[in-house]
């Protein structure tokens, strides 16, 4: 090799090495940084729907009636925040499933994921009345657990869904009442902190 030749070929492994630098420390960054892209919009218009939901789901005459409403709830709502936190995401140069929010993501499911057995086994075994308690109580520990990964209300908001899921299991208040006041006015008002304090 050439002096010359040895000369090029040095700034340009200088180059290439502190372009892997350069990734090391994004990937780094972004795999301790919170995701603070949960869409505030997302929550209130997910919680205005569930207000309507409670309402419809009371006037239900049979078990399947009200869950399906309750299903074509949980479809709706979570389009609408997944969407609007994608968006969110996308407009702070980030995305859905980047390191923080696969972390919140895969935080999130396995709760959810117990929530979807446990309402197949106790619609098969006619004991829906218990389910509202059960998915309060298991969205709660679901937010909880993914709130490590984002803003400082979300956990805040989880604990209060614990609280509503654990008076719906022990009181005798009207389980709809509690199912709206969680999945509607919780999330209307956390929505609202998020979106006033953290961008939308």
């Amino acid at each position: 090799m050439t002096p010359q030749s040895k000369q090029r070929s040095e700034p340009s492994a200088l180059h290439e090495h502190a372009q892997d630098n350069l990734r090391f420390i994004r990937a780094t960054m972004e795999s301790t940084t919170a995701f603070t892209a949960v869409s505030g919009l997302g929550y209130i218009l997910a919680g205005a729907t569930a207000l309507f939901a409670s309402w419809y789901a009371a006037q239900q005459g049979s078990d399947s009636g009200w869950l399906s409403v309750w299903m074509s709830e949980l479809l709706l709502a979570a389009l609408v925040v997944l969407g609007l936190t994608a968006r969110k995401a996308t407009q702070q140069g980030s995305s859905l499933l980047s390191a923080s929010g696969r972390k919140l993501l895969l935080a999130f499911l396995p709760a959810m994921l117990v929530g979807a057995v446990l309402t197949l086994s106790f619609l098969l075994n006619d004991r829906v009345a218990l389910l509202p308690g059960i998915w309060l109580s298991l969205y709660g520990a679901a937010v909880m657990t993914a709130g490590a990964w984002s803003v400082r209300p979300i956990p805040v908001m989880g604990a209060a869904f614990l609280i509503l899921g654990a008076l719906t299991l022990l009181t005798p208040l009207s389980a709809d009442l509690l199912l709206g006041i969680g999945f509607g006015g919780l999330h209307i008002v956390f929505g609202y902190v998020i979106w006033s304090k953290y961008g939308g």
